[in-house]
């Protein structure tokens, strides 16, 4: 770089770690030659200290002995053996700790008493114990030894004096002869002891100078090695920036490196010296903004702007520009890349007058590339499909478009279009929205030089206004006029198909009767006119719930048929028959008029109940007959014996009046588990009839008998005490405090006394109100009407809440989601069964989870058994889900060994029913 001041920072940590490994082995060694040097020392100063005292203790004893001799005094006889304990102190510590072989307490002892300094203890330890045989500490110590004989024989004489003394004493002679013993191992001593003190100091400058030598050798090897990896580090930083400056300068974007603080250029590489005109000295200084046409405020580190560069001639070019910041040492600098995009701007130029060329056209246009992926569409296209070539753009062209009988379009028509032709014909298009229309496609291609297909074109023109005038009059004479349903004739003739195809693929083909209840009252009411009307809507809710495939007629009067082909068994219809029941059980408004409607619905199958169309309609009509006799707002399925099936539901209505008093109704409890963590949050409570003969009576078969009998309040509260007593117990166990939901009917529901019954019996067993969730069903809360608001207002006030059931098969009106207490919606099972490859299905789900997410409502799938229904709710943001993948109804006894804190190894997911497959 050439900014004065400044280098390029360049993470050397690495590269000059080595280095400092070197320099602290270097100084860590120096130290330790260096405290080598201060022990030789301080071992120096106790061996004179020691010999200095050893020297004392000697001359001592010979003074002391020869005065001893000559006075025969006790007290100089003492300091002798006093000074002689010493010698043979020091004596004995030295041959001990020259052999190896020594207590060190003992030699500790021995220094203290010759009043070796403690520092120097464990040095001349040491030296003595390792070194005995070094240079110079060798004749020191042979010194000293020549001593011990002369010493042992002073202590003889000693004796032989103490002997003397003791019989008389001795005479001038032997006097004499002592003392002249004693004087002569004095001048024997003397000597030895100077040559030991003066090889000590000789061999301490010995030791001494080597240690010198070695901490300077190793300072010098140390220094020889740091400068070599120096150099090395410094040669291969070197070449970095120089392959660094390389890159820089050969980059084809232009590249300025920008002073953070005061803007202006710090280096710029060759490409934008050349793009300007400028040399580098003379763009190094000036101010980066000068180099643009337009104003750089408001661009942001990180992103891409456009801009146009200008050049020292006038000229500019278009280019991108991006910013990032870096560091020079502990400068912040800003690193700019210029990218040339006059290549880029021309041909979006080019695209440009394309595009309007394009979208000045009629017809819809389609621009594929040669794999057939989309590209571009004209805003034609995108009027008559609502695709926007942005939603289109890399899809392939055949995606939304078939053949009139649904197929694919063949490969046959792009190998005729590639090989030169031209193909046109009619197909069935795809709308955003779902829908389909007919369409006049016309395929061309575009070719390259060498002949090659690089796009094809495809001209669209929708054709529906012709079909559905051809279509307007076949409908005519097969559909109903009123209701725009299949006529009779029509219905028998699908019907016939349906039976056939059953007979070919073992499947079973249903019909259903529909007859609207009490409608003569309504025509007689209001007006033939309303009556009309309120056929067509009574068609329109009947076509909501059928599934493609399905066929709804009107054969006459108040009586609709179904026909549902490709069942598998015949009580395959029971979930569309009460969806039917549900919708058409919802007010009906008519200009000023609400009219609330019931129906009964026959079910007659193939083979069981017939085996040609009009046995199954006739049937069918038996059994809604029966429906309409028994109880209204019905279904029954079609049987030889309808007689006596109502026998049946007369016994059935004697027995469930006893069994409320005789305690044959039992609690069943259907976990509710998190979706995401596989946690039981909540129970459902299910209610079972226990019948002493029959054995266990589901809700589907007794509740609607109790309705018509009017029990199902009583029944109702019944489920309520005991929940709540049930919720007590499992308190009381210290079961962990889940929710619990109950069922309620309509009936209970629109009672005066329900709110209070609801408050009474959470009082009663100490029961929190948000332990509690009130499952209603829309149609119960549709016949409670304006009463709706206040109860639920009441059920807010009390902190309870409640769940709308079945959501989605009734009325939905939306005004129900932002009711009061409303907390919960459950999604039916009816549209989970069909998840995730009903694509109908599908898309109601995700509707009703989008729109209870916007509410804030918490969502609870019923019916999950597969693990695709699982996922499928998982993704789409379900919260909670019921069905038997995960368990079936428990008992209470089970719920609590299942949510027992003690309960260990339980898996993060509940896995009490194995999922179907397939």
């Amino acid at each position: 770089m050439h900014a004065p001041g400044h280098s390029l920072q360049i993470p050397l940590t690495r590269r000059l770690l080595p280095l400092a490994w070197v320099l602290a082995v270097a100084i860590a060694l120096i130290m330790v030659l260096t405290w080598g040097v201060l022990q030789v020392q301080v071992t120096l100063a106790g061996f004179l200290n020691s010999e200095s005292v050893w020297s004392k203790a000697q001359k001592q004893a010979v003074i002391d002995l020869d005065n001893y001799a000559t006075t025969g005094a006790p007290a100089d006889l003492a300091g002798f053996f006093d000074n002689y304990g010493l010698l043979e102190a020091d004596r004995r510590g030295r041959d001990e700790v020259m052999a190896g072989d020594y207590d060190e307490q003992e030699i500790i002892k021995v220094f203290q008493r010759g009043n070796v300094m403690p520092a120097a203890r464990p040095g001349m330890t040491f030296m003595m114990e390792h070194f005995g045989w070094a240079p110079h500490m060798r004749e020191a110590i042979a010194a000293w030894r020549s001593t011990d004989a002369p010493i042992a024989e002073l202590h003889t004489i000693a004796n032989e004096l103490t002997a003397l003394y003791q019989v008389g004493g001795p005479t001038l002679a032997e006097i004499a002869a002592k003392r002249a013993r004693i004087q002569a191992l004095n001048a024997y001593m003397a000597p030895r002891t100077n040559l030991f003190s003066v090889e000590m100091v000789k061999g301490a400058l010995l030791l001494g100078q080597l240690l010198f030598w070695g901490v300077l050798g190793a300072f010098i090897i140390a220094a020889m090695v740091w400068l070599g990896m120096a150099r090395r580090i410094l040669e291969s930083i070197r070449g970095s920036e120089e392959r660094y400056r390389l890159l820089f300068d050969s980059a084809a974007d232009a590249i300025v490196m920008i002073d953070e603080g005061s803007g202006r250029i710090l280096d710029v590489n060759r490409t934008a010296a050349a793009w300007t005109g400028r040399s580098a000295k003379e763009l190094i200084g000036d101010r980066y903004v000068h180099l643009f046409l337009q104003p750089l405020a408001g661009q942001q580190a990180g992103r891409a702007a456009t801009n146009m560069l200008l050049a020292a001639d006038g000229g500019s070019r278009p280019v991108e520009t991006q910013t990032s910041i870096a560091r020079w040492g502990n400068v912040p600098v800003c690193q700019a890349i210029i990218r040339d995009i006059s290549e880029r701007v021309a041909m979006e130029q080019e695209r440009r007058v394309a595009a309007e060329a394009l979208a000045s056209i009629a017809e819809g246009v389609v621009i594929a590339d040669a794999q057939q992926r989309i590209t571009s569409t004209n805003a034609a296209h995108t009027e008559l499909t609502g695709f926007s070539s942005l939603m289109l753009q890399g899809r392939q062209l055949g995606d939304t478009r078939r053949l009139p009988d649904g197929r694919a379009l063949p490969k046959a028509i792009w190998d005729e279009v590639a090989a030169g032709g031209n193909w046109t014909g009619e197909v069935l298009s795809s709308r955003a929205d779902g829908s389909t229309y007919p369409e006049h496609l016309s395929l061309s291609a575009i070719r390259n030089a060498e002949g090659h297909v690089t796009y094809y074109v495809a001209v669209c023109t929708d054709i529906h206004e012709a079909k559905a005038n051809q279509r307007r009059l076949e409908h005519l004479a097969r559909h109903d006029p009123l209701t725009g349903l299949v006529n009779r004739a029509e219905f028998e003739r699908y019907c016939s198909e349906a039976i056939a195809q059953a007979e070919r693929e073992r499947l079973a083909a249903v019909v259903l009767f529909i007859d609207l209840d009490a409608f003569k009252i309504v025509n007689d009411s209001y007006s033939h006119a309303i009556g009309d009307r309120l056929l067509v809507k009574v068609g329109e809710r009947i076509r909501r719930q059928l599934s493609d495939g399905d066929v709804a007629g009107r054969i006459g009067g108040d009586e609709f048929t179904v026909l549902l082909p490709r069942l598998s068994l015949r009580e395959d219809a029971r979930a569309i028959v009460n969806r039917l029941l549900s919708t058409l059980s919802e007010p009906l408004v008519l200009d000023d008029y609400e009219v609330v409607l019931t129906a009964s619905i026959g079910v007659a199958g193939y083979p069981l109940d017939g085996n040609d169309a009009s046995t199954l309609i006739a049937n069918a009509d038996a059994a809604m007959y029966a429906a309409k006799t028994e109880e209204r707002n019905a279904f029954r399925f079609y049987t030889p014996m309808m007689h006596a099936d109502n026998r049946r539901r007369l016994q059935l209505a004697t027995e469930l009046r006893q069994a409320l008093s005789r305690g044959e109704f039992q609690l069943v409890f259907q976990p509710s588990i998190e979706l995401r963590t596989g946690r039981i949050l909540a129970v459902e409570a299910l209610l079972r009839w226990q019948h002493p003969e029959r054995g266990e009576v589901l809700p589907g078969e007794f509740i609607p008998v109790a309705e018509s009998l009017g029990l199902i309040r009583r029944i109702d509260e019944w489920v309520l005490q005991a929940t709540c007593a049930q919720i007590q117990t499992w308190d009381l166990a210290g079961m962990p405090p889940i929710r619990v939901a109950v069922n309620i009917s309509a009936r209970w529901f629109g009672h005066p006394s329900f709110v209070d019954g609801v408050s009474r019996t959470l009082q009663s067993h100490r029961v929190s109100p948000h332990r509690l969730l009130l499952e209603i069903t829309e149609s119960a809360m549709l016949r409670l009407g304006d009463d709706t608001q206040r109860t639920m207002q009441t059920l807010d006030l009390l902190n309870i809440d409640v769940a709308i059931d079945d959501f989605g098969t009734g009325y939905s009106s939306m005004a129900y989601l932002k009711l009061p207490a409303v907390t919960y919606l459950k999604i039916d099972r009816s549209f989970v069964t069909g998840l995730p490859g009903d694509a109908n299905d599908a898309a109601i789900t995700e509707a009703m989870l989008a729109m209870s997410r916007s509410l804030g409502l918490i969502t609870i799938a019923e019916g999950i058994e597969t693990e695709a229904q699982h996922e499928f709710l998982l993704r789409a943001g379900c919260i909670e889900g019921q069905g038997y993948l995960y368990s079936y109804p428990l008992r209470a006894a089970e719920i609590q060994a299942l949510l027992s804190p003690n309960q260990t190894g339980a898996s993060a997911k509940l896995r009490l029913v194995p999922p179907k497959r397939g």
